[in-house]
């Protein structure tokens, strides 16, 4: 009798306390999404290079290379259509504030299938923006070919010659294979006699990670309603500052705002 006493009242308590802590999540939710979508509002760009660089013009320092994680979308939220326009919008805002890179992760890769609509879409787009002057830019994924970049004449970019921004397409895949073939490489090497175990360095396998993934990214900037890496190159994030946004659900010029502004406040440490 006592014991089933004890597990009425062992279950009402976490019934209770499941219930605050719902309706406590879903109060802060409510009240982050509102406030997110408000300061939308009154930050809106109006798709102008000038108000963007203006809405950064006092912090002390930008990131050179930005790393986003999208979400995959369902035919219910756009698909991929959707996530090449965010990837459209993402592109104008990194070429308004002079970021060099943008490296767009999504999970399954589902992008690199789609560059050279990504690349019609963002040529489209920078010209909504920038007008004839439009920034020249380049796409490229690792382990797939490159699709073709229009500067603002309209002729071919080659991989030799210098953009204004390069934009990444990574995937999970990405890292995983890029240590596998580094590997794989390395010891076909140590089995020739041509290379000896000695001299494998962190300086050599990062050489190599940034050569066929990427370069370490700034700042990485997650458009993901929680703090989850989904499997992101980890060797490219060692001293990346990650920013996070509560209860955010997708692409938003304020998210990426704000994450400018984090981190221009922000203390590299460089490991200390």
């Amino acid at each position: 009798m006592a014991d089933l006493i004890f597990r009425t009242v062992y279950g009402l308590i976490l019934t209770i306390i499941h219930t605050i802590y719902a309706f406590y999540t879903s109060v802060r939710s409510t009240y982050n999404i509102t406030r997110l979508r408000i300061a939308s509002i009154l930050n809106y760009h109006h798709r102008t290079p000038a108000n963007i660089r203006k809405d950064v013009a006092l912090l002390k320092k930008l990131p050179d290379h930005v790393a986003v994680i999208l979400e995959s979308k369902g035919k219910k939220e756009g698909g991929v259509e959707k996530l090449i326009d965010e990837v459209a919008d993402l592109s104008c805002w990194c070429a308004s504030v002079g970021v060099a890179t943008l490296t767009v992760y999504q999970k399954t890769g589902m992008l690199k299938n789609y560059e050279t609509p990504a690349h019609r879409a963002v040529s489209e787009r920078l010209h909504t923006y920038f007008g004839s002057t439009r920034p020249t830019f380049r796409i490229t994924s690792p382990h797939s070919p490159n699709a073709p970049s229009l500067p603002p004449n309209g002729d071919a970019v080659h991989d030799e010659e210098e953009v204004d921004l390069e934009i990444n397409f990574v995937a999970q895949d990405d890292g995983r294979e890029s240590i596998v073939d580094f590997t794989r490489a390395l010891s076909d090497l140590a089995q020739g006699g041509k290379f000896n175990s000695e001299d494998v360095s962190v300086d050599l396998i990062d050489q190599e990670m940034k050569a066929s993934v990427m370069g370490e990214p700034d700042l990485l900037i997650l458009f993901t309603p929680r703090v989850f890496l989904q499997g992101f190159p980890p060797w490219q994030i060692r001293l990346t500052e990650i920013f996070h946004l509560e209860d955010n659900e997708g692409v938003s010029y304020t998210v990426f705002l704000k994450a400018l502004h984090k981190f221009a406040g922000a203390e590299m440490r460089w490991g200390r």
